[in-house]
């Protein structure tokens, strides 16, 4: 390989040619366009050229057309002779049709490997964001995920965070001289909006066995990085649940990937399609942290590229950090489209051989005005290029061929059966059953007495209440198991605190790998 990776340009009409250099490759990317104009051929031809270096690629499958990356071209295809005219037009003397090396995953388990994570890895600051949570109700989950840590209670699944949180309203009142107010109301709301994204399939996502980060960035046995496709199609009825996924695939990344620096070539690629839905009413906290993460997470040798119809969609602090860009046409129909066309045109670096606002406007589908960084990390003279014709299938492989892929994969097996250990859900049951067992045994130890002697200890009894000897002052009884555990909890934790687990900057647990 050159160390670089071929986009195109040449023609007389036509700049130089583009080329993405692999050693600034992780220093992220920007595809930009109006639907229509060209974004995931591009995606599809840069995902081809990462692989043939040998670096492994992420990317999401919004339209369900990327699956051709497992498939070559071919000769026969009706866009055959435009493709090998394209190719001679930008001098892409090399061209071929060939496949790539592809695994596919999907949240639910059908279009490709099932992808979990366990609610504990998520964190509550992503959870949060999923479940559209208020500051009071996200302060109530960082209470149940301080217990979860602090108390050994493992969440692996939903069920578990849902008992949890049953757990933590019954003890509500001891639980808030530690940690605030905790309200019925608050957590029956979160216990509501878990049962929404349950329905929405996000039980899927969670439990065991996990995801392992290692099987994103793998080579075949040739040296090309594997093009990891998720299925999103589907996934995209439920958009909050597509951008928590992603942030949290990208802390994990960030979390566990050792410094490397500034590596020859990335180490993974990682390509965020609908960037809108990332930021879409997402909480300034979170978007800081966002940025916070892009920012550092390409000294691990991660790049990281925003799909997007417009670059407006993506905070302006993020866009900042984008340096690799290509733009295909913006529509300029209103003044707001107009205003967002400037702005977009403002951010590349002038070419005094044509206006970059007029040629956004106006480059035609498989075209786009480029900018790649060169020496030293500087933004290249933004040019007019056209798009190189990809070398696998255009469009979407059959359910069959996909089919047959899944079943020949390496990663078979692995992560099809769902496992169930012991976590806070069957936990919090042994001690409910337990507490039921003790207080059975009490009454039935009570009803064999001699009734004198029930009598006697019903005499000492006021109404549930009794008297203190020391003083007239009447106290409640405190035998039930909501009290029990709550001075339990409360007594544990005064020695707790020194086993209190990392997070990460977006929550996720901090493996420390």
């Amino acid at each position: 390989m050159s160390g670089k990776i071929f986009l195109g340009g040449g023609g007389p009409d036509y700049g130089v040619k583009q080329e993405l250099a692999l050693n600034y490759a992780n220093r992220h990317g920007l595809i930009a366009g109006a639907t229509g104009t060209g974004k995931t051929v591009t995606l599809q031809i840069l995902a081809e050229g990462f692989s043939q270096a040998g670096v492994p690629v992420f990317l999401a499958d919004v339209k369900g057309d990327l699956s051709g990356l497992a498939k070559s071209g071919r000769a026969d295809h009706k866009l055959h002779q435009a493709f090998t005219d394209r190719a001679a037009q930008i001098g892409f003397e090399d061209y071929s049709y060939g496949a790539s090396p592809v695994t596919f995953w999907d949240l639910f388990g059908k279009q490709g490997h099932p992808v979990r994570t366990t609610v504990s890895e998520m964190g509550p600051l992503l959870l949060s964001r999923l479940l559209e949570l208020t500051e009071a109700q996200e302060g109530i989950l960082n209470i149940a995920f301080r217990l979860s840590d602090e108390e050994g209670l493992p969440l692996l699944d939903l069920k578990d965070l849902q008992a949890l949180l049953v757990w933590v309203g019954e003890n509500r009142a001891q639980l808030s001289l530690r940690y605030g107010n905790i309200s019925t109301a608050s957590v029956g709301a979160i216990q509501r909006r878990l049962l929404v994204i349950e329905n929405q399939g996000a039980s899927k996502l969670f439990g065991e066995p996990a995801l392992e980060l290692s099987d994103l960035m793998r080579q075949d046995a040739e040296g090309c990085g594997m093009i990891n496709i998720l299925a999103s199609d589907k996934l995209m009825s439920a958009p909050g649940l597509y951008a928590t996924f992603l942030l949290w695939l990208l802390s994990e990344l960030f979390e566990e990937l050792p410094e490397v620096g500034d590596p020859e070539k990335p180490k993974l690629v990682f390509f965020f399609d609908e960037a809108h839905l990332l930021f879409d009413d997402a909480p300034k906290v979170l978007v800081d942290k966002v940025e916070q993460v892009a920012r550092l997470i390409r000294s691990k040798g991660v790049g990281v590229y925003f799909i997007t119809q417009n670059p407006a969609d993506v905070p302006e602090d993020i866009l900042g950090q984008l340096g690799n860009r290509i733009q295909h046409a913006l529509r300029a129909f209103t003044a707001r489209d107009r205003k967002n066309l400037r702005l977009a045109a403002e951010t590349y670096r002038e070419n005094p051989a044509f206006d970059t606002e007029e040629a956004i406007r106006e480059v035609g589908v498989g075209e786009a005005v480029t900018s790649m960084l060169q020496k030293k990390g500087v933004p290249g003279i933004v040019e007019r290029t056209l798009i190189r014709p990809p070398s696998s299938q255009l469009g979407p492989i059959t359910a069959a061929e996909r089919k047959a892929m899944l079943a020949s994969s390496d990663l078979a097996g692995k992560y099809d059966a769902t496992l169930d250990r012991k976590s806070a859900f069957e936990i919090l049951s042994a001690r409910s059953q337990q507490a039921a067992q003790e207080a059975e045994a009490a009454e039935v130890a009570a009803e064999e007495q001699p009734p004198a002697e029930r009598e006697y200890a019903s005499a000492r009894r006021y109404s549930g209440s009794r008297v203190s000897r020391s003083s007239s002052r009447i106290t409640r009884r405190k035998d039930t198991f909501a009290s029990a555990m709550g001075e339990a909890v409360i007594k544990e934790l005064k020695g707790t605190t020194g086993r209190r687990l990392v997070r990460g900057i977006l929550g996720s647990l901090f493996k420390g790998r």
